[in-house]
């Protein structure tokens, strides 16, 4: 399996969840079960089935998460440079044709937020911007057309 670089926010915020779903949430589904078994025959209780498969995907999330935290590999933003965009980059834009300016913040595709100003290093616009520097023009092809950004400013 291929790391995945993650912010030091980004792998606690993933390791809560995971602590969440095998403490809480176990025992949630688990009671759940429980008082679904007492209300009779198991092959004819719907209630018992979605209680079992909650359990499912519950657990398959757990499996999903630990896989992730085990390849996870934390970014140490001393070692990144700060002269030209990178993952962990919040890069300060200027669109070329509207004037508007907006901010983004270059992070894995687990962490991606895009209400948050968080894009995936692998989106189209964070992959057209890897490796500009600042004052550099960026065209941007994405479904609606081309987007000129002009990169005003890289920070960590």
């Amino acid at each position: 399996m291929q790391k995945t670089y993650l912010t030091r926010e980004g792998y606690e915020k993933l390791r809560k969840k995971l602590e969440y779903l095998k403490t809480v949430r176990r025992g949630e589904l688990s009671k759940e079960i429980g008082i679904a078994r007492k209300h009779g025959d198991l092959k004819e209780n719907s209630e018992y089935d979605a209680a079992k498969n909650a359990q499912g995907l519950n657990e398959a999330k757990i499996a999903e998460l630990e896989g992730k935290l085990s390849n996870g590999q934390i970014i140490d933003y001393e070692d990144i440079p700060t002269d030209r965009v990178l993952i962990g980059a919040i890069v300060e834009l200027k669109n070329l044709d509207s004037g508007e300016k907006i901010q983004y913040t270059l992070v894995s595709e687990l962490e991606a937020d895009f209400s948050d100003g968080k894009i995936s290093i692998s989106s189209p616009v964070a992959q057209s911007l890897l490796g500009h520097k600042e004052n550099e023009t960026v065209e941007i092809n994405v479904p609606a057309g081309i987007l000129r950004y002009k990169v005003l400013k890289i920070s960590r």
